[in-house]
């Protein structure tokens, strides 16, 4: 029996991972082992916790990463040392990582640096930010690739990764986007409390390498909305740098009929929501990945999200006022065509659990190998 360890920080990559884990807990040759650590144990963020643990998932193992001084770099120095315990007490085959957030750059080290295989999920994509360095980063610390598509594939392959480590697999939330798990939208409102007829969705973060900049960009960012006159639906920003800001500037909107606030939401029932939203704003991944997928209109706003894989009618624009509203003005005549992207067909976890059965990804070599492209 292999012993599988998966690393959750973020409700964002509980999302992507979920169904891999449940494929394979259903399985008698694998022993699944979930570390649940970052946001999820932050009752700011919504205790997201909870949505795993009604997952009953056999062996989840909580850690709280969290610093007071809420740098990564003591919050990735304090996961390192909580998840190389834990390692120790399991003693896993594998250790199975997602994207480019910094608790996942805490477990390829871990593994790494303990001869265990690493697996990532969703490497050789790029974005912006700090999140590109730690995505690549991880890539280089793992032995095996679960990748999106073939242009992921190439990259990695171009950073020198050999070819029989890259499992392209598609993007795993697509399973779960167009299964018949998610609930009906009345079911998802009235869940929420939620009374609007109609709605968008705000979903920003913040830019680590524009900090200094952050609380300014907030502040003009609810200027536009209080402006604007639709609906919408506000989930809280992720938990790095400049996320007080954000949260901060978003007070202003509580007293006003036209917001309801929420840390977070299930994943199932936000993308209920999202399929049956106006459109979304901010600079989500969700609107580049999940919104395209249902023909939802996207307003991204400045650079986050500027170098990714996108297959979608995105209004791009910078953080100033003046170019958000015009946004906002443009939203409702803009239409958008399903996407047609390649993500996947919604048979990740099937192709996941498929390679994880092949003797040979078993036999990878544990001393990383350069291939020269």
């Amino acid at each position: 029996m292999k012993k599988i360890l998966f690393l959750t920080g973020t409700r964002a990559d509980f999302g992507k991972i979920k169904s891999l884990i449940s494929i394979l807990e259903k399985q008698s040759e694998f022993e699944v082992f979930v570390f649940v650590t970052g946001m999820h144990l932050q009752e700011v963020y919504g205790y997201t916790l909870i949505e795993i643990e009604r997952c009953n998932f056999k062996n989840i193992h909580t850690f709280q990463n969290h610093t007071h001084e809420t740098t990564m770099d003591l919050t990735l120095a304090k996961t390192i040392e909580g998840l190389s315990n834990y390692c120790k007490e399991v003693n896993p085959d594998m250790i199975i990582v997602h994207g480019d957030r910094v608790e996942t750059l805490a477990g390829a080290i871990v593994g790494s640096l303990n001869n265990i295989l690493v697996a990532h999920i969703e490497g050789g994509e790029i974005s912006g930010t700090v999140d590109e360095l730690i995505r690549h980063s991880v890539s280089k610390l793992s032995h095996i690739h679960f990748v999106s598509n073939k242009q992921a594939e190439k990259r990695l392959i171009q950073m020198g990764e050999i070819k029989e480590s890259v499992f392209t697999i598609g993007s795993p939330d697509i399973d779960i986007m167009f299964s018949d798990q998610l609930p009906d939208l009345q079911t998802a409102k009235a869940y929420y409390n939620i009374d609007f007829e109609s709605f968008a969705i705000v979903m920003y973060h913040p830019v680590t390498t524009e900090i200094n900049d952050m609380q300014q960009y907030a502040e003009t960012f609810v200027d536009s909305l209080l402006q604007d006159n639709h609906n919408y639906i506000v989930v809280y920003p992720n938990n790095d740098l400049g996320s007080q800001f954000i949260i901060d500037a978003y007070q202003r909107l509580k007293e006003n009929s036209r917001f309801r606030i929420f840390p977070s939401f299930r994943f199932e029932y936000f993308l209920t929501l999202l399929k049956n939203s106006q459109f979304i704003i901010g600079n989500s991944s969700a609107g580049i990945r999940e919104a395209p997928y249902y023909g939802i209109p996207i307003i991204n706003i400045g650079t986050r999200q500027q170098n990714r894989a996108i297959h979608a009618d995105i209004i791009n624009t910078d953080y100033s006022k003046e170019k958000i509203s015009k946004a906002l003005s443009l939203i409702d005549s803009h239409e958008v065509r399903v996407s047609d992207n390649d993500f996947g067909e919604g048979n990740s976890s099937e192709l996941f659990l498929q390679s994880l059965q092949k003797a040979n990804i078993w036999k990878l070599n544990h001393q990383k190998q350069f291939r020269d492209f």
